[in-house]
């Protein structure tokens, strides 16, 4: 595979501004989108993908036929062409650092913001690679254009190198998955696969088949707002409520101070003034049981809150949002032990550990297209810090192949 064709690309999408929208409810969120979906479009087609259509939600799908003589199943391998807006994607600069030395990279010299290995260590797996980062204003956008990149790569090579036989594949990349909404549309009927993999997770080696469970909350407090000077007996100020709501909940099981399987309430929101306060929480935890109690205990700790005022100042409205895909995924464990396979191949260490978060895949798992995670390779996501090893997409990308090279042999 040519590093630099990949690097080539992998700059071309990332420099497409396709930031998501969570406060637009049109589908897709912003139409932008639209950009990068049409340059793939065309790609697709130039390459020789065939089947090649883009939906009026901008959902883009295409096959690889098969090359093989047998019946095998389909696979399939997903993407999302949108970007966090955790963090700006527009007027990305990207920098590239080759034959990095394990030393401090200095992204923008002016603002003084600095990469440094002293406080993201997994930076030091990299030496004498090639590092791709931003100027440090922007984030890179390998969440999910490495994906992108990836799935692109592995297609054009198999075309290029039909010797490798595979049997039929089918690719889609898909819109607002950062919003959560990329599975939403999805149809999993057309895509014809019977299993696929989402092309979506950080550094080299992860594999993944379990995510959390999660929902989102909006607690609304409402005060009521009188002269301060007269307010005694009086004033209701929502601000108070809210911290008493805050203080309510553990104070441990946040983002910051959890790991593994550990579930969280996270408050990553806050708007308030005496009459009226809303805190935006999402709430994660992989066991059901827990996910569960968890909600119940926001209910409750509502719901004591009114009793003691003797109102019902605070409302708590809770949605679930996606579910554990390992309940869709354990039944055909083979999918998974199929990836495994091909990295130990290939001399990858396989990580396989719970996503502390979701893909479009415990979605699509959930519409019956099981759909395990594999690394895309980058680090940092959602913030000026993001990079990602060039080597790292193109393990990635030979994952792929590997991958239809593998169900080959398994079903024949």
């Amino acid at each position: 595979m040519n590093k630099q064709h990949i690097i080539d690309r992998f700059v071309k999408y990332i420099t497409i501004d396709t930031e998501s929208d969570p406060t637009n409810p049109k589908f897709p969120s912003t139409e932008k989108q639209w950009d990068l979906a049409r340059v793939l479009e065309q790609e697709l087609k130039e390459i020789g993908m065939q089947d090649v259509e883009l939906d009026e939600n901008c959902y883009l799908m295409a096959t690889l036929p098969s090359n093989i003589d047998y019946d095998v199943p389909t696979i399939g391998f997903v993407a999302h062409i949108d970007t966090s807006p955790d963090f700006t994607g527009a007027n990305v600069k990207p920098q590239i650092h080759e034959n990095y030395n394990g030393e401090d990279i200095v992204l923008n010299e002016k603002e003084n913001i600095v990469l440094s290995p002293s406080y993201f260590e997994d930076l030091l797996q990299y030496k004498g690679q090639t590092i791709i980062t931003t100027d440090g204003t922007t984030l890179l956008g390998a969440d999910d254009k490495a994906g992108v990149t990836e799935i692109v790569s592995a297609m054009e090579y198999l075309i290029q190198n039909p010797e490798i036989k595979h049997g039929k594949i089918r690719i889609c990349f898909t819109p607002d998955e950062e919003v959560g909404k990329g599975a939403h549309l999805f149809d999993v009927e057309k895509f014809g696969a019977q299993w696929a993999y989402t092309m979506d997770g950080s550094q080299i080696g992860e594999l993944e088949y379990e995510n959390f469970n999660a929902a989102g909350a909006v607690v609304t407090i409402n005060g009521k707002i009188v002269h301060p000077g007269y307010a005694k007996g009086k004033m209701v100020n929502s601000m108070t409520i809210a911290s008493d709501f805050i203080n309510a909940l553990p104070a441990d099981e946040v983002p910051e101070r959890t790991t593994g399987y550990e579930g969280f309430f996270h408050l990553h929101t806050m708007e308030g003034k005496v009459e009226k306060t809303v805190l935006k929480y999402i709430i994660r935890d992989h066991d059901m049981n827990l996910f569960n109690e968890r909600k119940e205990l926001m209910l409750n700790a509502a719901k004591s809150i009114n009793e003691k005022l003797g109102k019902d100042a605070v409302e708590v409205e809770i949605k679930d949002q996606y579910f554990n895909m390992k309940e869709k995924v354990e039944p055909v464990m083979y999918i998974v032990d199929i990836a495994e396979e091909v990295m130990k191949d290939m001399g990858i260490t396989p990580l396989i550990k719970p996503i502390r978060g979701g893909t479009d895949g415990s979605q699509l798992s959930y519409k019956g297209l099981p759909c395990p995670n594999i690394f895309a390779g980058g680090h940092n996501f959602h913030g000026r810090y993001e990079y990602i090893p060039v080597e790292s997409i193109m393990k990635a990308t030979e994952v792929i192949v590997g991958i239809a090279q593998k169900v080959t042999e398994k079903f024949k």
